[in-house]
């Protein structure tokens, strides 16, 4: 099995356990009253699934994009784009002309 690919399981399964632990510490702490949500409604057991699951998929997405990033390239060789030097900007004056509005008194006064 390749690398990445053994590496992307593993990181899915740590995401699982941890969101196994976020979702039995949120029914411990009973945080919004879920656990007693949970414990009295028939579909309970469905919602602490769905919440796992949901939960579990982002836990192994930021998991495994937490891993992703901090590995290593042995690159030591520096990167990146082209150095290029910081144009000096100056505002240019620039002559518009300006033709002098009839204000409606001027206007008023010629009728």
């Amino acid at each position: 099995m390749p690398k990445l690919i053994k590496m992307y399981i593993t990181q899915v399964i740590i995401g699982f356990i941890v969101s196994a632990v976020f979702v039995g510490l949120l029914l411990w702490f009973n945080v919004a009253n879920l656990a007693h949500l949970v414990a009295s409604s028939k579909e309970g057991l469905l919602a602490v699934f769905l919440l796992w699951l949901f939960n579990g998929i982002v836990f192994a997405g930021v998991q495994f994009a937490i891993r992703i990033m901090n590995m290593n390239d042995d690159d030591d060789e520096p990167r990146g784009g082209l150095r290029q030097h910081n144009m000096n900007r100056e505002p240019a004056l620039v002559r518009v002309p300006v033709q002098a509005k009839r204000t409606y008194r001027a206007r008023n006064l010629r009728h």
